[in-house]
């Protein structure tokens, strides 16, 4: 596997590739800045491109638009702890670039070393999503490694969220979604497509750091008309608004007399992922009858989700799981299908359809 590491920071450059070339199959080259990583690719063709956001002569984001409009590739962006940070990788994920990985604070030499686990799963999980990458439509603002970051045309109008049936009519008192590595553009088309009357709560955890979640729930409320809020605190859970796990921790349900309730609560070493779907679940199983529940599983790699979401339809409750077509990486899905406890697997642009008739009746 060829891994082309592009980063300003010789530093950066230096460890990051020491990391990835520890591992025997992985062969790494390295790029300063935008520009060099374009002529880069054209001779050394990587499987995959770890891209650094902000650098001179040609920014992350400009880079990331030429590359998916000239060479289309699985592209993991490495973005700082920041909330500039965050937005900028939101915006490269729409570009399409595959996952991210936040770097540490603190120390370089020191703290990078606690992310390099992660960052070779990315990196190994992007080269499997290589085939499904897609060229998208983007609107190229010039020629030259000078130019402004280049932002994708606007998206067709989405349609209108259907009628839904009111809570008391509802089938189910709960959806919950889980999802990782592509996450954040399947959860948005999900989310974007239902609309405030959408009759019963949603609770989702998605694999991120702390700081990106806040921004991503913000994100998606600013764009939909589902509210979006980010589990801070203990939080009673209303209809028609979805509720964001917040990284660097777990979201627990709980009822609060009749009213279902979700907290923050300290990550689980016994949870290989954070926030965890599977915990998710699992304390919904304990307060909410598994027939009123629906559970949702996108894309993502590892299994995080699949038990306890196949004790969901063993109890009698109805779960989706994403298509492979239309993951960025099959894993979670995968697990959920292979354990039996898929009801459905569903393109992604016909999950919002699938809930709307679940939870309707």
């Amino acid at each position: 596997m060829r891994v082309l590491i592009v980063d300003d920071s010789a530093l950066m450059r230096r460890w990051l590739k020491e990391c990835l070339s520890s591992e025997p199959d992985m062969d790494c080259a390295v790029a300063r800045d935008g520009q060099d990583a374009l002529a880069k690719i054209a001779g050394f063709d990587p499987d995959v491109v770890t891209l650094d956001i902000n650098m001179p002569v040609m920014d992350g984001l400009s880079c990331l638009a030429r590359i998916m409009e000239d060479t289309p590739r699985p592209v993991v962006m490495v973005s700082s702890l920041t909330e500039a940070g965050a937005l900028a990788t939101f915006e490269a994920l729409e570009l399409g670039a595959v996952d991210f990985i936040a770097k540490p604070g603190g120390t370089v030499s020191q703290n990078l070393r606690t992310i390099f686990p992660d960052l070779v799963a990315k990196v190994r999980a992007a080269a499997g999503a290589r085939r499904r990458v897609r060229k998208p439509a983007l609107a190229l603002a010039g020629a030259g490694a000078d130019r402004a970051p280049i932002r994708p045309r606007a998206a067709a109008p989405r349609p209108a969220p259907r009628p839904v049936r009111r809570a008391d009519a509802a089938s189910c008192d709960l959806v919950l979604i889980g999802a990782s590595t592509g996450g954040p553009s399947a959860v948005e088309e999900v989310l974007l497509r239902l609309g405030p009357d959408f009759p019963v709560p949603i609770v989702l955890a998605q694999h991120m750091p702390k700081r990106f979640t806040k921004v991503f729930a913000e994100r998606l409320s600013r764009q939909g008309s589902l509210p979006v809020i980010e589990v801070s605190r203990t939080t009673e859970l209303m209809p028609g608004t979805a509720y964001m796990a917040q990284g660097d921790a777990d979201v627990q349900i709980s009822r609060r007399g009749a009213q279902l309730v979700a907290g923050p609560v300290p990550a689980d070493g016994r949870f290989a992922w954070t926030p965890s779907v599977d915990r998710m679940v699992a304390s919904a199983l304990d307060v909410v009858p598994a027939d009123r529940l629906v559970a949702v599983l996108l894309t993502g790699m590892g299994d995080d989700g699949a038990a306890s979401m196949s004790q969901v339809r063993a109890g009698g409750g109805r779960t989706i799981a994403q298509s492979e077509e239309t993951c960025a990486v099959f894993g979670m899905p995968r697990a959920l299908i292979e354990a039996g406890g898929a009801n459905r697997v569903v393109d992604i642009d016909r999950i919002a359809a699938t809930l709307i008739r679940f939870v309707g009746g």
